[in-house]
């Protein structure tokens, strides 16, 4: 299952609830591009704003909906009671794995984080992905904590950063990573706009914001790169590069994403949880010439 294109979709929000329609609609659209996989309540599903009741409501939607494609559910929180509890019902829901990302807000050690991943692999008989992302959670990995995770029964994939941009380079941070943990852990890419780049340096999967969306041209690119096309990957994924400058330019990939999503009707206007607030028109004006620009708009 941990290999592949993982679809992360948007949970759009209407008058600050959940829109089902609108969830349901994004996952149905999932299943039909036949991603290998999709991930309910990552950071794109804005997990952390919702509740738990909520969490459990949506991960049973993306279940029912998935038309049998694996779902993995994100259960990060502050507290590891309330990790815990999302894990069952994630479990409950028929989720097929567990994404979990060490959310806090005082700092966490390596040991901290290490014995919350303990507590959910000794509690729970879901496979877990390590979600490693610093930029929202603000606790970074080192090579040296993936290894020891990774040994935890349980452990499925670990979710890294965007690799760098020099081939040698990436080739050689992803080797760093594969001899720190188990063969059978596998090594899942994210930072679209370095997505073709991980996988051809030998990433297995690829966990996407804009597959949430957009399925079909991150289907291409990870087909290319785990097909051996590495050159084509690069290709498509540079012809994206307006987009992957507008993430950049926006602060992250999530407005950019809601506003595509918004402007496509497949989220109602506003769809971001508050105090989260969406793109000015100028931008959303921008927003939707690159789309038209790139023919992502059809």
């Amino acid at each position: 299952m941990f290999t592949g294109l993982s679809a992360f979709p948007l949970t759009p929000l209407a008058n600050d609830a959940v829109d089902e329609s609108a969830f349901v609609r994004l996952i149905q659209r999932l299943a039909e591009a036949k991603v290998d996989s999709i991930t309910a309540l990552g950071s794109t599903g804005s997990y952390a704003y919702l509740s738990g009741e909520e969490r459990s409501r949506v991960a049973r939607l993306a279940v029912e909906n998935a038309a049998g494609t694996p779902v993995f559910v994100g259960i990060g929180a502050l507290r590891t009671s309330e990790v815990l509890r999302n894990a069952e019902q994630a479990e409950r829901a028929g989720a097929s794995a567990l994404l979990l990302a060490p959310m806090t807000y005082q700092p966490l050690t390596d040991d901290d984080v290490y014995h919350l991943f303990r507590a959910v692999t000794t509690n729970s008989s879901l496979p877990v992905i390590v979600y490693d992302n610093p930029g929202t959670t603000h606790f970074t990995f080192s090579t040296e904590l993936y290894g020891r995770i990774a040994e935890l029964p349980g452990i499925a994939s670990i979710k890294i950063p965007g690799v760098p941009a020099d081939p040698e380079q990436a080739r050689a941070r992803v080797g760093e990573i594969r001899t720190a943990i188990p063969a059978d852990v596998t090594i899942g890419v994210s930072g679209d706009a370095m997505a073709a780049a991980g996988l051809a340096a030998g990433c297995d999967t690829w966990y996407s914001v804009i597959a949430g969306t957009l399925p079909a041209p991150a289907l291409r690119i990870t087909r290319a790169a785990l097909g051996g096309h590495a050159a084509e990957a690069l290709a498509e994924s540079d012809r994206l590069a307006p987009l992957w400058r507008l993430f950049a330019e926006f602060g992250g990939s999530l407005r950019v994403i809601a506003a595509i999503a918004e402007q496509l009707g497949l989220a109602p206007r506003a769809s971001l949880p508050l105090p989260i607030q969406g793109l000015t028109e100028e931008h959303r004006a921008r927003v939707a010439d690159v789309i038209q620009e790139l023919g992502l708009d059809r």
